[in-house]
């Protein structure tokens, strides 16, 4: 069974980042689906392949509202 939560290291990998790049746009609000739970930033998978689906670059480059 595949996890429905990606680790900031995972979305790097598939996003072609950098940890650091992916995890400032975790804090800034600006990673579709992003959360996070304790200490640790996880990334809903389904969120985040819909968003890429849909192009991802409207909402990644404009700060989502909480």
């Amino acid at each position: 069974m595949q996890s429905e939560f990606l680790t900031l290291s995972e979305v790097a990998a598939l996003l072609k980042l950098g940890e650091r790049t992916t995890y400032d746009l975790a804090r800034q609000g600006r990673l579709v689906g992003a959360a996070k739970i304790g200490r640790q930033w996880r990334v809903g998978k389904k969120a985040l392949e819909a968003w890429l689906r849909e192009g991802g670059e409207a909402t990644f480059g404009e700060k989502r509202s909480a």
